[in-house]
């Protein structure tokens, strides 16, 4: 492939040799070879995302939820999340759940840490060893403390915003 250097030396070789303005010519020439490596570039890209890309948020929720032999309503009821909401996460692979809501479900789910990190990193979220909040759920978490109302007493004990 060509690179922008190389064009460019033959460009002015043309213009030395040539009497003619021939620019038009290597400047298509240039933006052909742009076209050609955003090509290369593009099926790079799309190859390292259909080799890397894990799979969405709503699709962990609903395998946890079939593994662990729920219904639906059973689950966003003990998270504390309105029908519509779920709903919309169940209708829509591309919604983007808040931290908060992915927290309250992995918690109705009753999941362990790795399976609520796997589910936090799913919508693009993570507990932190460094944010008291993050600390406070990963402990309710750690001691198998599932209830939203329990997890939101310990919160608001420690003046900290609740699920």
């Amino acid at each position: 492939m060509l690179d922008k250097k190389l064009l460019y030396e033959l460009q002015e070789y043309i213009d030395i040799h040539v009497k003619e303005d021939k620019t038009e010519y290597c400047e298509s020439m240039i933006h052909l070879d742009k076209i050609q490596y955003g090509e290369v570039q593009k099926g790079k890209i799309k190859d390292f995302i259909k080799n890397k890309r894990k799979p969405k948020f709503n699709e962990i929720l609903f395998n946890f939820i079939d593994e662990k032999g729920r219904t639906d309503s059973e689950v966003y009821k003990r998270a504390g999340i309105d029908r519509r909401h779920f709903s919309k996460i169940r209708s829509n692979p591309d919604y983007c759940i808040g931290k908060n809501s992915a927290i309250a479900l992995a918690l109705a789910l009753e999941l362990n840490k790795k399976e609520t990190e796997e589910l936090l990193g799913a919508a693009g979220y993570t507990l932190s060893d460094s944010d008291i909040f993050d600390l406070v759920i990963q402990f309710c978490i750690e001691k198998k403390i599932y209830n939203i109302d329990d997890v939101n007493e310990v919160l608001d004990y420690l003046n900290l915003k609740v699920l």
